[in-house]
């Protein structure tokens, strides 16, 4: 089973206002038509986009891979007609007709609009008039319209190959949309269920809608974080900001708390900022000594001040002794205080490598740590 789709984009959209014709204008960073094509691609075998001849220098620039690309028409149905005619060669079983300025049909529409052509010669998405309609005549209202039966309709509208090719090729007059071609040929196009979100971009207004219903832009970071201290003289050591008793204590410039040197550094991985030495050089002698937390504030602020939030963050004691269980709830309320988050949202654990390595003949401790930042 082959399947295509067309993408109707040689319409000029001067109702949106702006520069260019509304395929072409930004929505989150990109033109609209970016976000359709993407929408379309998983779920098809071929990709023809007819565009306007003025903007196919446009096209080239975003780097997207078409099968075809074609020169609309003075009509929407010349339109289609030439992105069909592309499609000769690979005779597609299905063939999806989309609007570019419907840049968030989803998923599902989609599936469903493929899954109705098993059993029908043609599917269009549509949504249900809800609203009142009302008749009017010079400004008032004259009238109102049973809305029972009658629906929005959408795009992609999808039909056999074929049977779309000879609806067209019959075609004597201009048409609203596929629908209308392939009921003037008596073909039977079932309704699936469309979506508010899958909107037509037309306005300036509908630019703020489909922003809006893109949901905030969020910016989601990643880092992790080592660290290794060895053991020297002394009676505890300090991990995730616990004092834990222990027969030696952990060495370094500071008060060498592995783990919350590693929570540290992953912090400042995320935000793509080095790490502990660069900002604490173990070189300066006013951190000899220093509490960790000062480290780890430190970290969070920058965090703050770049407009993230810590989501999560996960931290791994690697030693065979001292036992962290016991420990742990401690640990968690001790991170979850300094970086203000929920303690639920801090993991420590600890693991022992089984005897091997430096950690294995507890020489020293070692910790990893990977934290979660988002910008919304």
């Amino acid at each position: 089973m082959s399947i295509a789709a067309i993408i109707v984009a040689a319409g000029r959209g001067t109702r949106a206002g702006g520069d260019l014709p509304k395929q072409w204008q930004d929505l989150r960073g990109e033109p609209v038509i970016a976000h359709t094509f993407r929408a379309l691609r998983p779920f098809v075998d071929n990709i023809v986009v007819v565009l306007h001849p003025n903007d196919q220098a446009r096209w080239a620039t975003l780097g997207l891979a078409a099968d075809h690309m074609v020169s609309g028409g003075a009509t929407r149905d010349a339109s289609v007609r030439a992105g069909l005619a592309a499609l000769e060669n690979a005779a597609p079983d299905y063939v999806l007709i989309h609007d570019a300025a419907r840049p968030l049909v989803s998923a599902a529409i989609i599936t469903d609009v493929i899954a109705a052509l098993a059993h029908h010669e043609g599917a269009a998405p549509a949504v249900p008039v809800t609203d009142a309609l009302w008749t009017g005549t010079e400004g008032f209202v004259s009238g109102t319209q049973d809305r029972a039966g009658l629906y929005r309709a959408q795009t992609p509208q999808g039909f056999h190959y074929g049977a779309i090719v000879k609806a067209h090729a019959q075609m004597q007059e201009s048409a609203l949309d596929d629908v209308a071609v392939a009921r003037a040929a008596g073909l039977d196009v079932a309704i699936v269920a469309g979506e508010e979100r899958n909107l037509k971009i037309t306005t300036a207004d509908d630019f703020a809608r489909a922003n809006s219903m893109l949901g905030p832009e969020m910016d989601v970071r990643c880092g992790n974080g080592y660290d290794v201290h060895r053991f020297g003289e002394g009676d505890h050591v300090w991990l995730c900001g616990v004092k834990v008793p222990h027969g030696r204590s952990l060495q370094g410039h500071s008060d060498a708390d592995v783990g919350m040197h590693a929570v540290t550094d992953a912090i400042y991985g995320a935000l793509g900022m080095g790490d502990i030495g660069q900002h604490f050089p173990p070189s300066d002698p006013q951190w000899k000594g220093a509490a960790s937390q000062i480290f780890l504030r430190h970290a969070v602020g920058l965090a703050a001040e770049n407009g993230f939030q810590i989501s999560n963050v996960d931290c791994t004691l690697v030693c065979e002794y001292p036992k962290v269980g016991p420990h742990q709830p401690a640990m968690k309320a001790a991170l979850a205080e300094i970086m203000g988050l929920d303690a639920d949202r801090i993991s420590v654990k600890a693991t022992t490598s089984e005897r091997l390595g430096f950690t294995g003949r507890e020489e020293g401790i070692a910790a990893l740590a990977t934290a979660t930042l988002v910008k919304s």
